[in-house]
């Protein structure tokens, strides 16, 4: 495993995760649309029976998300999102015990989802909206910054790097200072990579391949690449063949330093994480 010095602790709103060892982060999709579960969660009680289901797999972390990031992913309006996001995120703050990462660019699903319980926000965007920023900082939350060119709709039209691994950690760099700058404190922010967003296959496998170069930037890494189309270009399988692939990068990830693995499939990864672990502590 890939030894990383970060501090180890990471507030969440209420709750603080322990960044020594890897999370594992549900991904909870409230939306008609997503690539690989839309419309399967869109009620709130199904919501928060497959909540609790992660949770009792070993997810720390779940991600809810009301706007499709999806490539040609239509925009939704903040009232929209939040209809759909909000009583999830009630519902799980009253019911589980769970970090919640509120998956969003709005400023106003932000303030509302903190109010309601949330402690982390996990934007595609980088906070790059108008006002989220400060939205961000207000709520006094761990933010995740991802990186990505243009839009979800046309990100993946085209999308050119001299030096993808540069180009990716110096804009990282960038928004971790706009946050510095708006009163986010260091230690909430975290970084991702952003694999599948404005970046061919290529792009991707290089940028996983060398990902430790970030760790130069200083903060904890998210990893989300489960069940992603470059798995499906690079093994030649559809959204529910992706298992395998998940997994090997699931691990690899963890063995590149990551801290946060974002995923589909909790209990195989937990699995995974677990057998790493196991390893590593053995004499």
């Amino acid at each position: 495993m890939k030894s990383v010095q970060y501090p180890t602790r990471l507030p969440c709103g209420n709750r603080v995760l322990d960044l020594a060892q890897p999370h594992v982060m549900g991904i909870l999709n409230v939306t008609p649309d997503s690539f690989s579960d839309g419309g399967c969660f869109n009620a709130r009680d199904a919501a928060l029976r497959h909540a609790a289901e992660m949770v009792a797999a070993g997810a720390t972390l779940i991600d809810v998300g009301g706007e499709s990031t999806r490539p040609g992913a239509r925009p939704v309006s903040p009232t929209e999102e939040l209809e759909r996001v909000a009583p999830v995120v009630e519902a799980i703050a009253r019911e589980l015990d769970v970090v919640i990462s509120l998956d969003t660019s709005t400023p106003a699903v932000m303030r509302e989802g903190a109010r309601l319980g949330a402690g982390m926000i996990n934007d595609v965007r980088a906070l790059r909206r108008d006002g989220a920023l400060d939205a961000a900082a207000d709520t006094g939350l761990a933010v995740c910054l991802m990186h990505m060119l243009g839009e979800p709709g046309s990100m993946q039209q085209d999308p050119r790097y001299q030096d993808v691994v540069r180009e990716v950690g110096e804009f990282l760099a960038e928004r971790m200072q706009a946050c510095l700058a708006a009163g986010v404190p260091e230690d909430r922010i975290v970084l991702d990579p952003g694999f599948g967003f404005a970046k061919t296959l290529a792009h991707n496998l290089s940028l996983f391949k060398h990902m430790e170069a970030l760790h130069q930037l200083g903060r904890p890494l998210l990893v989300g690449v489960s069940r992603k189309s470059m798995i499906g270009q690079a093994l030649g399988r559809e959204v529910h063949q992706r298992l395998s692939g998940s997994l090997a990068l699931a691990a690899l990830a963890v063995a590149k330093g990551a801290c946060i693995l974002r995923v589909h499939d909790v209990a195989e990864t937990v699995d995974a994480v677990r057998m790493i672990a196991a390893v590593q502590a053995a004499e």
